[in-house]
């Protein structure tokens, strides 16, 4: 039976086979991996930041450690210099540790006031450094393996070449080794069980929401689209949005049926079949006769922004159509870590079908041509645009919506910005007819705005926006600007660290309130007005629109007659 004697030893023991030159530059990277980022995390993601950071500041420390003996650096402090080293790495521990847990639950605490959430229970704070402490033995554990993998085929070369040529092989076969498990098995087998738990998920139907019987709709008994075929959010998009009283009723301006077309993925063998089903949508129900008309890239699953789409048809008093097409059963992360490719070609081929029809109208006859997406439907849509000179020549409009980093020609616009601009809001010149905007106001510019219109609406908060691997090593510019309002200003660049915490922001980015991260609300009411620029459209219908997109029930005062 292990005596207390005996456990002590064994502890210490262990703590030995640390390098203390990791465990310093450790607990630097656990103070920085405390400090606030975009968004306020719940306290399993700043576990899980707070983990890795302490794994990744113990692998610098040991690597720079190994560099500097490789480089002919071989000091060996006494016996006595090492145990005052360890008191004072203890010592401090002993101070950073809980300074910078009570500082973390202070920042995230104002973070969260800055976005309107309730905070986090201390209790389950306090569970951060456990989990965290586990999550990095684990990675650090993990380390230790593949460095032990490395040595033994280095030690097995050196029978063959010299030492450096079977260290350097060791470690590129370890590195190319662990890659193709990951890819080959780890990434596909992720793949295909979400594939699996998808496509289960999108045959059902959300509560609430019933076949619609409205001709003008897709999936009702007169569409050529199977109900069952749009898949879950295909069904909810045809199912809702405001009818023609409803509409009058909010802004008193006599309405139409809306138009909504749809197509699963489902419906045919290849994306540009399901293309083609949504233009027989749009000619059947008249689409093309319509005011004005939204062609929709979804996220991975067929997600459509309900208050874009919403507030697209308010503004239009019905007078409009919207078609969109489903290209993947997976959610927007799984569908885009398994094909970059798909979403691009979806957005391609539904506005080049669609442009096909509208072309040839008269053009005193076709309706406003405008695109829409949102977040990987943002990326897909821009596919289909080679430049923002290609969307002015070719549309009425864009309205795209939280645009991924690796988004073009997001990314190319916003990086030939007017000098002076902010990354997170960039003026491209001056405005003429591209703008940038958090909320409406962002939209008003000292110059005129010429149409075509085009509206990249992003919040500075927003993590899929700004998600980047350059956030390793390199601060991005808008990190060197003043952060917009609702970020906690204590955010600073950290080298490693601020990758991982942007990166944990992600997870939770669409479950904050509307207005931040990458949560977009009623707000959308103000972007399509700044595009489309309705005629006798005023701040009391933007505003009464709006309440009615914020809560459904809520009572609004009538309007007697049009005004």
């Amino acid at each position: 039976m292990a005596t207390p004697s005996s456990l002590r030893h064994r502890f210490l023991s262990y703590l030995r086979g640390f390098h203390p030159a990791g465990l310093a530059v450790a607990l630097v990277f656990y103070s920085w991996s405390l400090t606030p980022s975009l968004l306020p995390r719940v306290w399993y993601m700043q576990a899980m930041a707070t983990g890795i950071s302490l794994a990744i500041g113990y692998g610098v420390g040991v690597a720079g450690a190994k560099i500097l003996r490789w480089a002919g650096v071989n000091w060996e402090p006494s016996a006595r210099l090492r145990r005052l080293g360890w008191w004072l790495l203890a010592a401090a521990a002993v101070v950073v540790v809980p300074l910078f847990a009570v500082l973390g639950a202070h920042w995230q605490s104002v973070s969260r006031d800055l976005i309107g959430v309730d905070k986090d229970s201390r209790v389950l704070y306090s569970l951060v450094l456990l989990v965290a402490l586990i999550v990095a033995l684990l990675l650090i554990q993990a380390g230790r393996g593949i460095a032990a993998v490395s040595n033994r085929l280095t030690r097995a070369g050196r029978r063959y070449v010299p030492r450096p040529v079977a260290r350097l092989g060791g470690l590129l076969l370890v590195v190319v080794v662990g890659w193709l498990l990951i890819d080959g098995v780890g990434i596909r087998t992720m793949i295909a069980v979400a594939e699996r738990a998808s496509y289960a998920q999108d045959q059902q139907t959300r509560q609430g929401v019933v076949q619609p019987t409205d001709p003008l709709r897709s999936g009702s008994p007169a569409s050529g689209e199977d109900w069952n075929t749009l898949g879950r959010d295909g069904r909810t998009f045809v199912a809702s949005g405001p009818g023609p009283e409803q509409i009058t009723g909010v802004t008193g301006r006599p309405a139409i049926e809306p138009i909504r077309v749809y197509a699963g993925v489902a419906s045919a063998e290849t994306l540009p079949e399901v293309a083609d089903r949504v233009v027989a949508e749009l000619q059947r129900t008249g689409a093309f006769e319509r005011r004005a008309l939204a062609v929709v890239t979804t996220t991975g699953r067929g997600w459509v922004n309900s208050a874009a789409a919403d507030s697209f048809e308010y503004i239009n008093a019905g007078d409009s159509a919207i078609a969109a097409m489903q290209y993947s059963h997976l959610q927007s992360p799984f569908a885009f870590i398994a094909d970059r490719r798909t979403p691009l070609e979806a957005g391609t081929v539904l506005l080049e079908k669609v442009y096909a029809v509208w072309s040839e109208l008269p053009e005193d006859q076709r309706p406003q041509l405008v695109v829409m997406g949102e977040s990987l439907g943002s990326y897909g849509a821009q596919g289909a645009t080679a430049s923002e000179q290609d969307m002015i020549s070719r549309l009425d409009g864009a309205l795209l919506i939280g645009t991924p980093e690796f988004s073009q020609p997001w990314k190319r616009i916003t990086r030939d910005r007017d000098p002076g601009s902010l990354q997170r809001l960039p003026v491209v010149d001056g405005g003429r007819h591209t703008r940038f905007a958090a909320e409406a106001e962002d939209l008003q510019l000292p110059g005129e705005w010429e149409h075509p219109r085009i509206v990249f609406w992003q919040h500075g908060s927003d993590p899929i926006t700004w998600w980047s691997f350059d956030l390793l090593l390199r601060e991005p510019d808008w990190m060197k600007e003043p952060l917009g309002e609702d970020i906690n200003p204590a955010m600073r660049w950290l080298p490693f660290v601020t990758f991982w915490q942007v990166t944990g922001d992600m997870a939770l980015s669409a479950g904050v309130p509307a207005g931040h991260g990458h949560a977009f609300g009623p707000e959308a009411v103000g972007m399509w007005v700044g595009i489309l620029e309705p005629a006798d459209w005023d701040e009391e219908s933007t505003a009464r629109v709006q309440a009615v997109l914020r809560d459904p029930d809520t009572t609004l005062e009538p309007l007697p007659e049009y005004h």
